[in-house]
C-alpha cells in the first residue's frame, strides 16, 4: 500500500561549497556527493537508515521515516520510497503503509535486494524490544509490496542472544541469499551482527533461513563501537565481501567501520579507527555519521549512504559519499 502517490522534490544537492568551509575544521573531510531531506512527517528533515538499489532502469532509495508527531495521525514508523535516474537528484515516489498487525506498531531499516526481476525488501518491526524481528515482501513495480504470508522470517537464535533481529541487510552470494542483521545480548544491552542464508530460488520462510553461526559474527570490540554494531551492508570487490557497519548507538556518536571476509562468516576489521567518523563541531553530521547502505553503480562506482545530524537527534539527513579502493581496501574519496 501507498499513503502517497503524488511526486514531491526532494533534490540532492552538491555540497562543494560546504565542504570547503569546513575544510579548515575537519581536516580530510570526506566529498559528499549530496544530501537528501524529508520532511513530510515531522515539518523538519527526519529520515534515517538507507538503503539503495538499482531496479526497472531507474535507481531506488528506501529509507525509514518517523511517527507524524500529529496525534491526529497515529502511523507509527514508516518506510519512505524515492527515486533516481543517476543517484543524485532523487524525487519522492511514495511510502509503505501499514499492511498487516505486525506492523501496527511501527516497521522501518529497509534493506532491498533484486532477485530474477523482483524486489525483496527485508525489513524490521519495531517498538517491540526483544520481540522485534526482521519481515519479508516482495514488488514488482517497487512501489506495492506482497507480504511474505510467514512474516517475521527471522529471528536470531541461541543462548548468547535475546532472539531480537533488526537492521536486515540481503545479499545475493552465488546461489545463496545472505541475511544480516543485528540482535542483542540476552541483557539487552550490547548489539551485534549475526546472519543466516537461504537458497535463492527459496521463498525466505523461517524454515528457508539457516543461521550462519551459533555466536555473534562482528560484536563491538573497539573503544570507538562502546556497545553497539548494527545496520550492516555488503559489497563484494576483489573476490571478498566488505561489510560497512555503524558503531554505537545513534548520537553517542555513532560512526562508521568496515570488516573483511572470503566466506561470509568470519570477518576481521579493515583499521581500529572508523572509516567514516562524525563530523567536527558546527557541522551537519556532528552528532554522528551512522547507519550505512552501500551500492554499487552502474558505471562501477561505489557509493556509500549513510544519515546524520547536528543535533542529537531532532533532525536527520542522508548522504552520500563516493567510495575508492586502495590496495584492495575501500577509501573515502
Amino acid at each position: 500500500m501507498i499513503t502517497r502517490r503524488s511526486v514531491l522534490q526532494f533534490p540532492l544537492v552538491l555540497l562543494l561549497g560546504p565542504l570547503a568551509r569546513h575544510a579548515r575544521a575537519q581536516e580530510a573531510a570526506p566529498a559528499l556527493v549530496a544530501r537528501y531531506r524529508d520532511s513530510s512527517r515531522r515539518g523538519r528533515p527526519f529520515a534515517k537508515d538507507p538503503c539503495v538499489v538499482w531496479f526497472r532502469g531507474r535507481y531506488w532509495m528506501y529509507y525509514s521515516l518517523p511517527p507524524y508527531e500529529d496525534e491526529r495521525r497515529t502511523q507509527g514508523w514508516g518506510i519512505g520510497i524515492a527515486t533516481s535516474p543517476d543517484c543524485r537528484h532523487w524525487t519522492k515516489a511514495g511510502e509503505m503503509a501499514a499492511a498487516a498487525s505486525y506492523e501496527t506498531a511501527g516497521f522501518c531499516a529497509p534493506g532491498a535486494v533484486v532477485i530474477r526481476g523482483e524486489l525483496h525488501l527485508f525489513y524490521q518491526t519495531y517498538g517491540l524490544a526483544k520481540s522485534d524481528a526482521v519481515c519479508h515482501a516482495v514488488s514488482s513495480d517497487g512501489l506495492t509490496f506482497d507480504r511474505n504470508p510467514s512474516n517475521p522470517v527471522l529471528r536470531a537464535k541461541g543462548a548468547w542472544n535475546c532472539g531480537r533481529a533488526i537492521d536486515a541487510e540481503p545479499f545475493v552470494d552465488g546461489d545463496r541469499l545472505l541475511l544480516y542483521a543485528a540482535t542483542r545480548d540476552p541483557e539487552f544491552r550490547r548489539q551485534m551482527v549475526f546472519g543466516a542464508e537461504a537458497p535463492l530460488g527459496s521463498r525466505f520462510r523461517p524454515e528457508d533461513l539457516r543461521q550462519l553461526a551459533d555466536r555473534p559474527l562482528l560484536p563491538p570490540e573497539l573503544p570507538w563501537e562502546k556497545d553497539c554494531i548494527e545496520a550492516p551492508t555488503v559489497i563484494r570487490h576483489g573476490g571478498k565481501l566488505f561489510m560497512f557497519y555503524a558503531g554505537g548507538y545513534n548520537n553517542e556518536p555513532q560512526q562508521i567501520g568496515c570488516a573483511v571476509s572470503s566466506d561470509g562468516v568470519n570477518w576481521k576489521r579493515v583499521s581500529e579507527k572508523p572509516l567514516l567518523a562524525h563530523g567536527a563541531p558546527g557541522t551537519w553530521n556532528s552528532s554522528e555519521s551512522g547507519h550505512p547502505g552501500v551500492v554499487r553503480l552502474r558505471d562501477g562506482r561505489t557509493f556509500l549512504f549513510f544519515q546524520g545530524n547536528p543535533d542529537k537527534g531532532t533532525t536527520w539527513e542522508l548522504a552520500a559519499i563516493e567510495l575508492g579502493w586502495r590496495s584492495g581496501r575501500p577509501v573515502l574519496k
